[in-house]
C-alpha cells in the first residue's frame, strides 16, 4: 500500500513538475505566431508594392532571402522542428503539417530574390536554407516514425472521409523537396542569366546612343530616353526574368498543391468531433497551436495568390516552353564552365590529381543531370498548365495596339517572342506614364514662383567677390547649395517680411535643394565637395527644422530693431568668430585636407555677409529690409536656374546604371526627376542667357563664375 501511495505521489509531482515546465511553451507558440504574422507582412508588403507599381511579377523588396528572414523564419517552423512535445490533438497535428505548407508558400515567394545578389551572397544563403528544409525534412520523417504526427484515420461527421496527417506531412515534404531542387537549379542559372542580359543591356544601349532625334524639345528627348531605358531597366531586371521562367511555373503548381492539401487538413479538423476531443488539452502549446494553424493558413493564402499572380502573366505566350525535352544552354553553362575550370591542387601525386579531377567531374555531370532533369520536368508542368490557357487566349485575344515601335528593340528578353513584348510594352508604358505623370503633379509651384525671380544668373557671380580677405590659409571652393542654404538664413531672420512669404520661401528652398543635391550626387563626386554637400545639408536641417544657424536662432524677435545692414553685420561678426576659433584649435593641413562642417558654414556666411556688405556700402541710401529680402531671393533663383542647367544631363546619367541589380532603381529616379522638373527644364530652355559653355565645366559652380567674370567686357 505504501508502494502504491509512493508511486501515485511520484506520478503526481511528475505531473506538476511537467506542467510546469510546460508553461512556457504557450508563449512560445504566440512567438511563432508573431515570427510568422511578419512572415506574411512582409509578403503583403510585396504584393501592395506591386500592385501599386504595376508590376504583377511583385519583386522581392520587403520580403527576401537573408540572415534577418532565414532566423524569423526558422523561428516560424518551430513546430515541425519539435521532436519531443506532444502534440495529440488534430489541431495540433494540422498547425504542424500546415507549417509544413506555410514553408513552401515562404520559399517560393523568396526565390525572386535570389536574383538580386551577387554570387558569393547567394552562395551563403542557399547554403543555410538548404541547411534548415533538409533539417525540417528529418525531423518530419523521426516525427512520422515515432508517431508524434499521428497515422489516425479523420472520419467527418457527415461521411467516413479517410485522412490522414502522416499522408498530408509526406505530401508537404515533396514539395517542400522538390522547392529546394527549384531554388538550387535557379541558382545555378542567375550568373549566366545575368551575363546574357547584361550582353543584352550594353548591346542596346549602344544602339540607343547613336538613335537621337535632334529636332525634338529637350523634355520630349528626356522623356524618351527615360521610356527607353525604363523599358530595358525592367525587363531586364533578374527579378523580372525569374519571374518568367519554367521555375516560377512550377514554384506556383508547388504553392497550388500544398493550398489544396492545407484546406483539407483544415476541414478535416474543424468539421470532426475530434476537434474537441479531451485531448485538445493535452498539448503543452493549448490555444496557441490555434492560434499558429490560424495565422499560418493566412500566409499560406497570401503567399499563393503572390506566388501564382507571379507565375502565370506572360508565361503561356512562350512557345519554347512547350519543347520541354529541350534545355537551353544558359541553364547550364555555370556547370559546364566548373567543369571546364582546372582544379587549383598542389599536389606532386599524379594519381591524387587525376582522381580529384575524375572526381570533380563525375559530381558536376551528376549536377548537370540533375539541372538538365528540373528544368525538363518544370517545363512539363508549364505544359500542363498553361496549354489550355494558350488555346483559350489564341481565340480570345488580339494583339496589343497602341505600342511604339521603335520601343520593342529595348525589350530585353533571353527568349524573344513578339506577342509577349507587345504586352509588356504595353503594360510597362502605363506604368511609366503612371509614375511621371504623379511626378509632374507633385511639382512644387513654390519653387517655380521663386524662379521667376530669375535676373539672368546674376546671383552666381555676385553671391561672393575676391575683394573679401579670405580668413583660412587655403579657401574652399564653392557649391551649389551651401550658398543657396546660407542666403536662406539670412532672408529667414529678416524681420517684417510676411509669414506666408517666409514659409513659401523655406519650401521653394527645400525642394530646390532635393534637386541640386542630386545635380551635385552625379557631377561633383570628389571628396571636397562630398564635405560641402554633407556641411549644406546637415546647415539646411539645422534651419528647416530648429530654425537656427549654427545653433544661433533665426528667430525673427531675435533681430526686432535691427536695420538690414545691421542685421547682415551680425552674421559677418558670427560667423568670423566661428571661423577664428576652429582656425585656431585646428592644424592647417587637417583644415585643407578635411575642414569640419561648422567651419565650411561659418566661412560660406563670412565671405556672403561680407560680399553683400561691400555692395551697399556706397549706396547713398540704406537699403530696406524689403530690398535686401528681394535681393537675397534674386540670387537663391540665380543660383538655382545655374545649377537646374544641369538636370538634363543628371536625368541621362541616371539612366545609365552599370550595376544590374540597381539599375531599376536609379531609372525610376531619373522618371521621377524628369517629371518634378519638366516644367522648370521648359522654362530654361527657353531661356536665350544660358552660357554656352563645356558640359563638364557647367556642372561647377566656380567655373560659372570665372566664365561669367571673363565675359565681362
Amino acid at each position: 500500500m505504501d508502494s502504491y501511495n509512493s508511486e501515485c505521489n511520484a506520478c503526481i509531482t511528475d505531473k506538476i513538475e511537467s506542467d510546469r515546465f510546460s508553461e512556457p511553451m504557450v508563449w512560445i507558440g504566440i512567438y511563432i505566431a508573431v515570427a510568422s504574422g511578419v512572415c506574411i507582412l512582409a509578403m503583403a508588403a510585396d504584393l501592395v508594392h506591386g500592385f501599386r507599381n504595376r508590376k504583377l511579377w511583385f519583386p522581392c523588396k520587403y520580403f527576401s532571402l537573408n540572415a534577418a528572414s532565414i532566423t524569423v523564419i526558422t523561428i516560424a517552423m518551430k513546430l515541425p522542428l519539435d521532436l519531443t512535445s506532444p502534440m495529440p490533438s488534430y489541431a495540433d497535428q494540422a498547425a504542424k503539417v500546415g507549417s509544413l505548407a506555410f514553408m513552401c508558400v515562404l520559399m517560393a515567394n523568396l526565390m525572386p530574390s535570389l536574383a538580386s545578389m551577387d554570387n558569393k551572397t547567394l552562395l551563403a544563403n542557399i547554403i543555410a536554407l538548404c541547411i534548415l528544409v533538409i533539417t525540417m525534412v528529418v525531423n518530419i520523417c523521426i516525427q512520422i516514425n515515432t508517431g508524434v504526427i499521428h497515422n489516425d484515420v479523420i472520419i467527418h461527421r457527415y461521411e467516413q472521409v479517410y485522412y490522414r496527417f502522416t499522408i498530408f506531412a509526406c505530401i508537404n515534404t515533396a514539395m517542400l523537396l522538390l522547392l529546394l531542387m527549384i531554388m538550387i537549379s535557379s541558382s545555378l542559372t542567375f550568373p549566366t542569366y545575368k551575363k546574357v542580359l547584361e550582353f543584352k543591356y550594353r548591346a542596346t544601349n549602344k544602339s540607343s546612343l547613336t538613335d537621337q532625334h535632334i529636332q525634338m524639345s529637350t523634355v520630349e528627348k528626356l522623356r524618351q530616353h527615360v521610356r527607353r531605358y525604363w523599358v530595358m531597366a525592367e525587363t531586364g531586371s533578374p527579378q523580372f526574368g525569374m519571374a518568367g521562367s519554367p521555375l516560377s511555373t512550377a514554384s506556383g503548381v508547388t504553392c497550388a498543391v500544398v493550398l489544396v492539401i492545407n484546406i483539407l487538413t483544415n476541414f478535416s479538423v474543424h468539421g470532426t468531433q475530434y476537434l474537441y476531443d479531451s485531448k485538445t488539452n493535452g498539448s503543452p502549446y493549448k490555444w496557441s497551436a490555434t492560434a499558429i494553424l490560424i495565422t499560418q493558413s493566412i500566409g499560406i493564402a497570401v503567399g499563393f495568390f503572390a506566388s501564382v499572380i507571379r507565375s502565370f502573366p506572360f508565361h503561356y505566350l512562350n512557345m519554347k516552353n512547350i519543347m520541354f525535352f529541350k534545355v537551353e544552354n544558359y541553364w547550364i553553362q555555370k556547370l559546364h564552365e566548373w567543369k571546364e575550370s582546372p582544379v587549383p591542387f598542389l599536389s606532386s601525386n599524379r594519381r591524387l590529381r587525376s582522381l580529384i579531377y575524375y572526381s570533380k567531374n563525375i559530381f558536376l555531370d551528376f549536377f548537370i543531370w540533375f539541372q538538365t532533369v528540373i528544368i525538363s520536368l518544370c517545363k512539363l508542368i508549364w505544359v500542363i498548365v498553361t496549354v489550355p490557357g494558350l488555346f483559350l487566349a489564341s481565340c480570345m485575344l488580339k494583339h496589343p495596339r497602341g505600342i511604339d515601335n521603335n520601343l520593342k528593340m529595348y525589350v530585353l528578353q533571353i527568349d524573344n517572342d513578339t506577342y509577349a513584348t507587345a504586352i509588356l510594352l504595353k503594360i510597362i508604358s502605363r506604368s511609366m506614364d503612371s509614375f511621371i505623370s504623379k511626378a509632374e503633379k507633385a511639382q512644387n509651384n513654390n519653387l517655380l514662383d521663386l524662379l521667376d525671380k530669375f535676373r539672368e544668373f546674376d546671383g552666381v557671380q555676385i553671391f561672393d567677390t575676391d575683394h573679401v580677405q579670405s580668413l583660412l590659409p587655403t579657401e574652399l571652393v564653392n557649391s551649389w547649395s551651401l550658398p543657396v542654404v546660407t542666403l536662406t538664413c539670412i532672408a529667414v531672420s529678416i524681420p517684417n517680411i510676411p509669414e506666408d512669404t517666409v514659409k513659401s520661401l523655406l519650401s521653394s528652398v527645400g525642394e530646390g535643394l532635393s534637386f541640386t543635391h542630386l545635380v551635385e550626387e552625379g557631377l561633383n563626386c570628389t571628396s571636397e565637395y562630398v564635405n560641402l554637400r554633407k556641411a549644406s545639408m546637415s546647415l539646411w536641417h539645422e534651419v528647416e527644422y530648429k530654425c537656427k544657424w549654427l545653433d544661433n536662432p533665426l528667430a525673427k524677435n531675435v533681430f526686432d530693431g535691427k536695420a538690414a545692414t545691421e542685421i547682415v553685420k551680425w552674421f559677418s561678426d558670427k560667423a568670423k568668430e566661428i571661423v577664428t576659433e576652429i582656425k585656431d584649435s585646428t592644424s592647417d593641413g587637417e583644415l585643407v585636407e578635411n575642414p569640419p562642417g561648422k567651419l565650411i558654414a561659418a566661412n560660406s556666411m563670412y565671405r556672403i555677409t561680407q560680399t553683400i556688405l561691400l555692395r551697399f556700402q556706397s549706396n547713398t541710401e540704406p537699403i530696406t529690409k524689403k530690398q535686401l529680402f528681394s535681393h537675397l531671393n534674386g540670387m537663391i533663383a540665380d543660383i538655382f536656374c545655374a545649377c537646374f542647367t544641369n538636370l538634363p544631363r543628371v536625368i541621362t546619367t541616371r539612366c545609365h546604371e552599370n550595376v544590374i541589380e540597381k539599375r531599376e532603381a536609379s531609372v525610376r529616379v531619373a522618371a521621377k526627376l524628369l517629371g518634378k522638373t519638366t516644367k522648370i527644364i521648359e522654362k530654361l530652355e527657353e531661356c536665350d542667357k544660358v552660357p554656352s559653355m563645356d558640359e563638364d565645366k557647367m556642372a561647377y559652380i566656380d567655373e560659372w563664375r570665372l566664365y561669367m567674370k571673363q565675359s565681362i567686357p
